[in-house]
C-alpha cells in the first residue's frame, strides 16, 4: 500500500473483534515506533503492551472510568505509552525553547505505531482520557513517570469512514500567516 492510501485507511476504531493479535504484528509495530525521531535522540519512551485478559480488563476499567472509551474493554491489545527521562540535550533544549519535545517525540512514535499497524491489517486508537493513577498502579509504572497516552489495536470491525477534515486553504498559507 502507498503512503497517502495508508494514511487514508488510518483512522481512530472503537469496534474490534475477538481474534487476538499476533505477538509478531505488535513487535512490528513496536520496531516502527522504536525507529521514530526524536529531539536529539532523546528516544523517550517505553512501550508495554497488554494483552493478558485479567489485566486487559483492569486497564480498560481505569480507561473508561471516566465515563468514554468504553471501546477498550473490546480491544485484544493495549499498549501503554510511558514518558521516559529525556537525554540533556533534549531536556535543555525543552527548557531554553519552551516546548515539550518529550511529549512531541512520543506523538510522532504513537503515529508510527499507528501507520504500522494499519498496514498490517490492524486497527487502533490514540487515548489521552484514563485514569493515569490506576493505569501506572495496574502496570507498576514508577510513581514519578507520566503515561501520554494508551493505544488500543486489533482487528477492527469499524467501516472506513470518510475523513471529515477542514479545508486545506485553512489549514495552508504560503509565505505568511
Amino acid at each position: 500500500m502507498d503512503f497517502h492510501e495508508l494514511i487514508t485507511k488510518r483512522q481512530s476504531e472503537r469496534q474490534y473483534d475477538t481474534r487476538p493479535v499476533e505477538a509478531e504484528k505488535i513487535m512490528l509495530c513496536i520496531e516502527a515506533a522504536r525507529m521514530a525521531p526524536s529531539a536529539c535522540n532523546a528516544q523517550p519512551w517505553k512501550f508495554i503492551v497488554v494483552d493478558e485478559p485479567e489485566l486487559k480488563t483492569q486497564l480498560a476499567n481505569a480507561i473508561a472510568s471516566m465515563g468514554m472509551n468504553k471501546f477498550a474493554f473490546d480491544a485484544p491489545a493495549i499498549v501503554a505509552i510511558v514518558l521516559e527521562k529525556p537525554n540533556v540535550m533534549s531536556k535543555i533544549g525543552s527548557v531554553l525553547k519552551g516546548k515539550e519535545y518529550t511529549l512531541m517525540d512520543i506523538g510522532i512514535a504513537a503515529t508510527h505505531f499507528c501507520l504500522q499497524a494499519t498496514e498490517l491489517g490492524l486497527g487502533t486508537c490514540i487515548i489521552g482520557w484514563f485514569d493515569e493513577k490506576k493505569v501506572r498502579k495496574l502496570l507498576q509504572i514508577p510513581n514519578k513517570k507520566r503515561i501520554p497516552l494508551l493505544l488500543t489495536v486489533g482487528y477492527s470491525t469499524d467501516e472506513l469512514r470518510k475523513k471529515q477534515r477542514k479545508e486545506l486553504n485553512v489549514v495552508h498559507s504560503s509565505n505568511k500567516y
